[in-house]
């Protein structure tokens, strides 16, 4: 149900654009090898979607790496030949783009192999997880002709591989690779995070702390209703619309009796839901689209804060 725009892009050019912000996602403690080799062989994806696997990727490889270890991103052509070579079993022959991303963590078993790409599976404990990641990932390489599967056992680590059919055409430019210092919208106010999938919420409160705000995290928004009560002197809320038990749309309406004059950033991956919202303003600089970029975050969270009035 998401709105995507397809283009036909260059998955070299975009992944290494992407490899100061994956650096800052996964810490210090783990190593971010790198190596495209897909020669500027294009595919036809949303940009946004393909940001969003790279990241869901990344975090999960961060999880399993506690101790730290390594992380290795590689792009290559292949071909997958009818009635040999290196073809897999339901992939049709032709030239593909691979994006394959190996981690050195704990691994997975047989049994957890057979299960991870299903909604709300997680081997995560309560809170640290909603299991919709890597489903997420599985329905954006469907949704664009490709294959997605996993190598791994229990302590060997883990490895994903997606293929993707060439795109004939141009490949679209991805725009500058953002400087080390995310050159993005700063500030120093307060915000007030309600999001219950794990990752948006890592990925959205590191992007924000890198930019100079304060950043109070929920992961429902009951949770986020206490901590509204209990830290007043936040300036934004920035939530997602679709929650267990209390919604984004319900939290903003009970922020509002508290902090009527802060303004309210809806997330969502359905577009259609900002018909819904509370204020009914119709869709504008309160409502981000998922997937999102780090800079598009930003920019909205600036946008929003300077409504504030002076």
């Amino acid at each position: 149900k998401q709105m995507v725009e397809v283009k036909v892009v260059d998955l070299d050019d975009l992944a290494s654009k992407m490899e100061q912000m994956l650096r800052r996602l996964i810490g210090s403690d783990v190593e971010l090898i790198t190596r495209m080799d897909a020669g500027g062989a294009a595919i036809r994806a949303g940009i946004g979607q393909i940001e969003q696997v790279l990241v869901n990727l990344a975090l999960n490889a961060r999880d399993a790496m506690p101790g730290g270890g390594t992380l290795t991103i590689k792009t290559a052509c292949v071909r997958e030949e009818e009635g040999g070579g290196p073809r897999r079993e339901g992939v049709p022959a032709g030239e593909y783009v691979m994006l394959s991303v190996s981690d050195t963590g704990s691994g997975m078993s047989e049994d957890t192999r057979a299960h991870i790409f299903e909604p709300f599976f997680t081997t995560k404990e309560l809170g640290k997880g909603t299991g919709l990641g890597l489903a997420t990932c599985y329905g954006i390489v469907k949704q664009g002709n490709g294959h997605i599967w996993v190598d791994s056992a229990p302590g060997a680590g883990t490895t994903f591989r997606i293929l993707w059919p060439v795109a004939s055409g141009e490949a679209e430019r991805t725009g500058p690779a953002p400087p080390a210092d995310l050159d993005m919208p700063r500030g120093r106010e307060t915000i007030l995070l309600a999001e219950d999938e794990a990752q948006v919420r890592d990925l959205a409160s590191h992007v924000l702390r890198a930019q100079g705000y304060r950043v109070i995290e929920a992961d429902q928004g009951e949770l986020a209703l206490q901590l509204a009560q209990q830290n007043p002197d936040f300036q934004l809320l920035l939530t997602d619309m679709v929650m267990p038990r209390m919604s984004g749309a319900e939290l903003a309406s009970r922020v509002r009796l508290l902090r009527p004059e802060v303004p309210v950033l809806y997330i969502s991956g359905y577009s259609e839901m900002a018909a819904d919202r509370p204020d009914g303003e119709g869709l504008g600089v309160d409502f981000l689209q998922k997937p999102f970029t780090p800079a598009t975050l930003a920019r909205k969270v600036r946008e929003a804060l300077d409504r504030l009035p002076a």
